[in-house]
């Protein structure tokens, strides 16, 4: 995995690396519930124009997404180190459980 320093020099690089970091089914199951839930709190945001749910998103999907590192997967998110990669890990994984490329 190619790396500038601590960096990864682009996302097909960093996704290898974040996929290792999901192991385990339960933090990858919690992972699509939370971003399922965000995906809905987003439809509210656009249906609504309340910006609240935005906020609500956020919080569901992480706390969903973390309660599997910190309890089942037993490591720290990427999210601290890799924000915006780790971001769209969590949605390129979506689409890859979506699809079945990825076990649920």
């Amino acid at each position: 995995m190619p790396k500038t320093g601590n960096r990864f020099q682009t996302f097909a690089d960093f996704y290898p690396f974040y996929l290792a970091e999901h192991n385990n089914l339960t933090c990858r199951r919690l992972h699509f519930v939370g971003s399922t839930i965000a995906l809905v709190c987003l439809f509210k945001l656009l249906t609504t124009g309340q910006p609240i749910w935005l906020l609500y998103g956020l919080l569901v999907g992480y706390a969903f997404a973390w309660v599997g590192h910190f309890f089942f997967e037993k490591n720290r998110p990427a999210t601290f180190k890799y924000p915006l990669y780790s971001f769209m890990g969590d949605w390129v994984m979506y689409k890859d459980i979506l699809t079945r490329k990825i076990p649920f």
